[in-house]
C-alpha cells in the first residue's frame, strides 16, 4: 500500500514538473503552440513596432522571412517612434514592406486617415495600407460595442486611404471581432490572429498571424518577442500579390 502511494506521489511530482517545464518552454519562445507547415506555407514574415526597438534589418532580413509589416500610427495623432527609421531601413531591403495602423474607437475615422496618410510615404511594391481592429483598453467584448458608430467610423477611415494610396487596404483583427467586422467589410483581404490555433476554416484569411512569442535576431527593444505571420499561398502567388 506504502508503495502504491509512493509511486502515486512520484507520478503527481513528475506530472507537475513535466507540466511546469513545458509552460515555461512555451512562454519563453523555445516551443510553439502553432507550427505552420513549412510546405503549405512557406511565404513568412514579422510585424514590428517601437516594441522592438532598434531593429537591424540587415540583419532581421536574413531570418528566412520574405515580408514585414511595420507600426506606423494609432488614433488621429500619435506615431509609432521607430516608424520612419523602420520604413526606411526595411525598404533598403529585399523585403516586402507594409505599414499598419491600429485604430482607436475614440478618434474619428477620417482624422485616423489622415494620420496615416501624412505619416506613411508609398514605396515601390508596398503592402496595400493595413488597419488593426482589436479589443484594447475598455473595449474588449464586441458585444459591448456601439457597431453602428464603429463600422461608420471605420468605412470613414478605409474610404481616406484607398482614396490616397489607390490600393484596397488590408485589415487586421482577431477571431472574435471578425463577425462584427465582416457585416460590412467582408470584400476586404483579412489578416487574421490566432495565436492559439489555427483560423476558423470558413475564414478567408489572407495573412495569419500564428505567433507573438518567437525570437529572432536582429532587434533590441524591451520586447524580447516578435510576431510571426504566413501568407496563404506559395511563392509565387505571393510575387504577383
Amino acid at each position: 500500500m506504502k508503495r502504491k502511494i509512493l509511486i502515486l506521489l512520484i507520478s503527481l511530482i513528475l506530472l507537475v514538473l513535466l507540466s511546469g517545464l513545458t509552460s515555461a518552454l512555451l512562454y519563453t519562445g523555445v516551443i510553439h503552440i502553432n507550427n505552420p507547415s513549412r510546405s503549405n506555407y512557406p511565404v513568412r514574415g514579422v510585424d514590428v513596432s517601437h516594441h522592438q526597438g532598434e531593429v537591424d534589418w540587415d540583419k532581421l532580413s536574413k531570418e528566412d522571412i520574405s515580408f514585414a509589416f511595420i507600426k506606423a500610427t494609432e488614433g488621429s495623432k500619435h506615431k509609432d517612434e521607430q516608424f520612419d527609421r523602420n520604413w526606411s531601413e526595411a525598404a533598403a531591403t529585399d523585403l516586402r514592406i507594409g505599414a499598419y495602423h491600429f485604430f482607436s474607437l475614440d478618434s474619428p475615422g477620417a482624422d485616423q486617415a489622415e494620420n496615416f496618410c501624412n505619416t506613411v510615404e508609398a514605396v515601390k511594391d508596398m503592402f496595400p495600407p493595413v488597419v488593426d481592429v482589436e479589443p484594447y483598453g475598455n473595449y474588449q467584448d464586441p458585444g459591448q460595442l456601439d457597431k453602428e458608430k464603429m463600422l461608420a467610423e471605420l468605412s470613414d477611415f478605409l474610404v481616406g486611404v484607398e482614396s490616397y494610396y489607390g490600393l484596397k487596404p488590408i485589415i487586421y483583427t482577431t477571431e472574435e471581432w471578425l463577425p462584427v467586422l465582416q457585416v460590412q467589410f467582408s470584400d476586404y483581404d483579412l489578416w487574421i490572429r490566432n495565436v492559439y490555433g489555427k483560423p476558423n476554416p470558413a475564414t478567408n484569411w489572407t495573412f495569419w498571424q500564428y505567433s507573438n512569442r518567437h525570437v529572432l535576431s536582429g532587434y533590441s527593444g524591451t520586447e524580447r518577442y516578435i510576431d510571426m505571420n504566413v501568407f496563404y499561398g506559395d511563392e509565387e502567388e505571393f510575387r504577383l500579390y
